[in-house]
């Protein structure tokens, strides 16, 4: 069966994670992705948090899946014509260096529309247009800048950035859609185009009920669903909601059996209006459904925390999963707080291919996450990462370089 992006030809410059996971995602759907890498070290992810030594990290390898990997020396006169021929064979450049660094390698906009006029060249940046432009980002930064650090954690605390990669992964996903956008623009005009993604702006775009809620503040001075209300304080910015639901319907994390050695014994409850009768017979306070002060969302906005505290009382009596299994059968939305290992170790991610054990020539088998996104016709194969180099001599024989050629360039420093 053909993949979505068969015949898309990337030529990635990426590094560390937010690149990488862009670039990983068009090689899933089917793109040929040549990683650029320097000769001898190659991307500084196969080096950090090692766990075996002197083979390439879990960092790199879950990042890397399903490319090719050449090295060349760019700085070498020969090694920027291997370059420019790569440019002329590319349809998509992809690239997270510092500010600036393209251009100083002597690859400029302007440079690279003369060698393929259809280039699209996409970019992952800290921050867009404005007075931080040219500052570096990496992942907590951009989490911060975002405003996502400011409205997470608890009110009597410090701001927190979340275990979740928003930031790095999460703007890498963003560019991936302009990517694939610009692409399809192209089978119109015929030419490439200029992608940005700002880690600031990516971050932001994944925080907009924030905003939202920062505009409703502004306005009326108080947001009823925030643990704030009624008797906390509201400031002029957003506060730290602790677990709340952020939404319409009042959630919370509460504990359950076996909390006390285990620190992911816990579920996510959400008080959704039109299961409110079942969720009170369920917890053993029918009296509530019909109560005034709780039989309907708005009266029990201020007495929150009393309520969870009662169901959690129930909840302490089950394990994560008992409780997950009762609950489902009154459709109360509910979810157990998964620990990575048990993520790692759940038949049915296996099954659908989210979780994958891939064979690596020097690591062995390992696990990682697959595609997360599923197209009925293009099925994903998900194929170890490269070797440092691996596919030099084969990507330079594609560009019709010569054995004799090639070994000359190699001799040359060049690759």
């Amino acid at each position: 069966m053909s993949k979505a992006l068969d015949g898309v030809r990337i030529l990635d410059f990426t590094h560390v994670q937010s690149g990488p996971t862009c670039t990983q995602l068009l090689a899933w759907f089917g793109a040929d992705v040549i990683k650029v890498e320097r000769a001898g070290a190659g991307d500084i992810t196969r080096e950090q948090l090692r766990d075996i030594p002197d083979v390439d990290s879990l960092y790199f390898t879950m990042l890397n899946h399903n490319k090719r990997s050449v090295t060349i020396d760019t700085k070498n006169p020969e090694g920027k014509q291997v370059l420019e021929a790569l440019i002329q064979k590319c349809d998509v450049l992809v690239e997270n260096f510092a500010p600036g660094a393209l251009d100083r390698m002597g690859f400029t906009w302007e440079r690279i529309q003369e060698l393929n006029p259809r280039m699209i060249v996409a970019s992952v940046k800290g921050f867009g247009p404005g007075p931080y432009e040219d500052c570096k980002v990496y992942e907590n930064v951009a989490q911060c800048a975002g405003g996502a650090a400011s409205t997470t954690g608890f009110d009597d605390g410090p701001p927190v950035v979340s275990g979740a990669q928003i930031g790095d992964s999460g703007t890498g996903l963003h560019l991936a859609l302009g990517i694939v956008t610009a692409l399809y623009q192209r089978t119109h005009t015929g030419r490439g185009q200029r992608v940005l993604a700002a880690m600031q702006d990516g971050v932001l775009n994944l925080c907009r009920v924030k905003l939202r809620d920062q505009q409703r503040l502004d306005r009326t001075g108080v947001m009823k669903e925030y643990p704030q209300y009624p008797n906390g304080t509201f400031d002029e910015a957003v506060p730290r909601a602790g677990n709340a639901s952020g939404g319409g319907q009042p959630g919370w994390i509460l504990k359950c059996k076996g909390w006390e050695t285990d620190p992911n014994a816990y579920i996510y409850f959400i008080t959704q209006a039109p299961v409110w009768a079942k969720i009170c017979n369920v917890i053993g306070k029918e009296e509530w459904a019909t109560d005034p002060d709780y039989a309907t969302a708005p009266a029990r906005l201020p007495r929150l925390k009393e309520i969870f505290a009662e169901i959690e009382r129930w909840t302490m009596t089950k394990t994560k999963f008992e409780a997950m299994q009762i609950l489902n059968k009154y459709d109360i939305p509910c979810g157990p707080i998964l620990s990575m290992k048990e993520i790692a170790a759940e038949p049915s991610l296996r099954k659908t291919g989210t979780i994958v054990e891939v064979d690596h020539p020097t690591r062995g088998k390992y696990l990682t996450v697959g595609n997360p996104i599923k197209l009925s016709d293009s099925p994903t194969e998900v194929k170890r990462s490269p070797l440092l180099g691996e596919h030099t001599d084969e990507v330079m024989a594609e560009l019709g370089y010569s054995p004799e050629q090639i070994s000359a360039l190699r001799t040359a420093g060049a690759i």
